[in-house]
């Protein structure tokens, strides 16, 4: 086998292995309130129209998203099994990536235990298998992160990575501008107490000199090559903006609506929540014994193994960084948004448990290390209950929400919706995307009865209880408990069907109602 192939086949045959795998333990995957809404945007940008945003609670729109909405979008059923796909894949790849990584630095233990450890996370699980966007977001930066540990400033092959992720997550916009300062700026120590410089390097042209360090051009490359890199590391925000502005003409809808929808929901956000709700986002990702055997790992890798561990310690504050400047500019403080620093950190985890084997056995920190690591692995033992507790309910809560949402497009493929009936009322907005995307029509021809308390959605709703049309209901207190995911909705279902509305079908999960008129 020529060794081209054998290049590209064995993280392939990884990567196939792990999806597998992950489709054995966790068959029932389905796209989540946030993707199903891009899929439904991305097929109205097919249709030729600015996509629908007026609908109640309607998710910030991300643009790679409803680009495969867009693509997927002429072979009918498509879109979700294409978004399906890449979930599971981006899974098989976060885990390739962490062990890769982990290898690169350290060794290839130390990899194999950081994979185990992020695939082993309830909210990788949980919000991977639901199709949310952070998860092929994780994979492409941690792609970009491999390159880099690969081949030190690699240049524009990380920043090719990081443009897609620019249009999946906006953090990864700080990380193309970082990067491309790191491939154009130095900083060195400025001369020794003689006065001779410390670097000779003829490349380095200084700029500044700031107390003992001076700041200039690294002089690698040229001013044409960092001009269109730099144009390169703009590519997510500018593209990002672009897409608002030609959909909504608003080149900030994204960020302002994205605020109004946390200020609704009343998220935690803001720099004193950062505070006070930060860490806890963090610990909901790695639990207890990760958070002390990554920051543990973190701080020992960086002060005794510095060469190895350099990289990812930068990666892990840029990463949280990130998360930080975001929650204090509006957006909402959840844990998912913190998944990013707790793959790497996974990987600082590993080195808890295992990095003391670097250390030489004449050095005193080898034993402090091999305490520290029992200490951990003690924690990882004591938790291990808990862990598996946590991902069994994942299991559950897959399957329980999965025929939830699955009836519920069981009763659009039977044709218990006709459009000459009239419009739809559901209990909340969790359902409008579902029903929007199976009936092809548009979100706002939808009104969630719970958010219909003033303005145009509740004239809709009092359109229907006087024009007819179809009412939603859920059928039993199983679908209630399992339809709720955040404390903050404000659904109602002891909402009743107006008068003269008659069951016309139902299964297991909800009854609709019909006034036909």
């Amino acid at each position: 086998m020529p060794p081209s192939v054998r290049k590209w086949l064995t993280p392939a045959a990884w990567v196939a292995a792990i999806t597998a795998l992950l489709l054995i333990v966790f068959p029932v995957g389905f796209p989540n309130y946030d993707t199903i809404y891009a899929l439904v945007w991305g097929r109205e940008l097919a249709h030729g129209v600015s996509p629908d945003y007026g609908a109640a609670l309607p998710p910030t729109p991300h643009p790679l998203t409803d680009l495969i909405g867009l693509v997927t979008s002429p072979f009918g059923e498509a879109p979700i099994t294409a978004i399906m796909i890449l979930a599971y894949l981006s899974l098989g790849l976060i885990a390739y990536f962490v062990y890769r990584l982990g290898t690169v630095w350290f060794d290839r233990w130390v990899g194999v235990l950081a994979a185990v450890i992020v695939l082993t996370r309830a909210p990788f699980l949980s919000n991977g298998l639901r199709a949310y966007v952070d998860l092929p977001y994780i994979a492409i930066c941690l792609g970009a992160l491999y390159i880099e540990a690969r081949r030190p400033r690699a240049g524009w092959p990380v920043l090719a990575l990081l443009v897609p992720a620019g249009l999946l997550r906006p953090e990864a916009w700080g990380f193309a501008i970082a990067y491309w300062l790191w491939l154009a700026f130095d900083l060195r120590r400025a001369a020794t107490s003689a006065g001779r410089k410390l670097d000779t390097e003829a490349s380095f042209r200084p700029i500044s000199t700031l107390w003992r360090w001076e700041v200039g051009w690294r002089g690698e490359r040229s001013n044409t090559e960092l001009a269109w890199l730099g144009l390169l590391a703009l590519g997510g925000p500018i593209l990002w903006v672009l897409f608002d502005a030609i959909t909504t003409g608003n080149p900030l809808y994204s960020l302002t609506g994205t605020q109004e929808t946390v200020e609704s929901l009343k998220r935690q956000t803001g720099p004193v929540d950062l505070v006070l709700y930060g860490p806890r986002r963090l610990g909901e990702v790695m639990q207890w014994p990760g958070m002390i055997g990554g920051f543990g790992g973190l701080v020992l890798g960086i002060c005794l193994l510095p060469r190895r561990a350099a990289l990812g310690f930068v990666a892990v504050v840029l990463a949280l960084l990130a998360f930080a400047f975001l929650a204090a500019a509006g957006l909402a403080i959840i844990a998912r948004y913190t998944m990013l620093a707790g793959a790497i950190l996974s990987i600082f985890f590993a080195l808890a448990l295992l990095g003391w084997r670097f250390i030489d056995r004449g050095n005193p920190w080898r034993l402090r290390w091999q305490i520290f690591a029992g200490i951990v692995g003690l924690m990882v033992l004591i938790w291990l209950p808990n862990q598996w507790s946590l991902d069994k309910q994942v299991h559950t809560d897959m399957v329980n929400q999965g025929k939830i949402e699955n009836e519920l497009s069981d009763l659009v493929d039977e044709g218990a919706f006709s459009p000459e009936c009239g419009p739809i009322a559901v209990p909340n907005h969790r359902a409008v995307p579902r029903l929007a995307f199976g009936l092809d029509v548009r979100p706002t021809d939808i009104v969630s009865a719970s958010e219909a308390v003033s303005g145009e959605e509740k004239e809709k709703l009092e359109e229907i209880e006087r024009r007819g049309g179809y009412w939603v209901q859920p059928a039993s207190e199983f679908v209630i408990h399992n339809y709720i995911l955040d404390p903050n909705d404000t659904t109602d279902f002891e909402i009743e069907p107006p008068p003269g509305f008659q069951q016309v079908a139902g299964n297991e999960s909800w009854l609709i109602y019909s006034n036909c008129r």
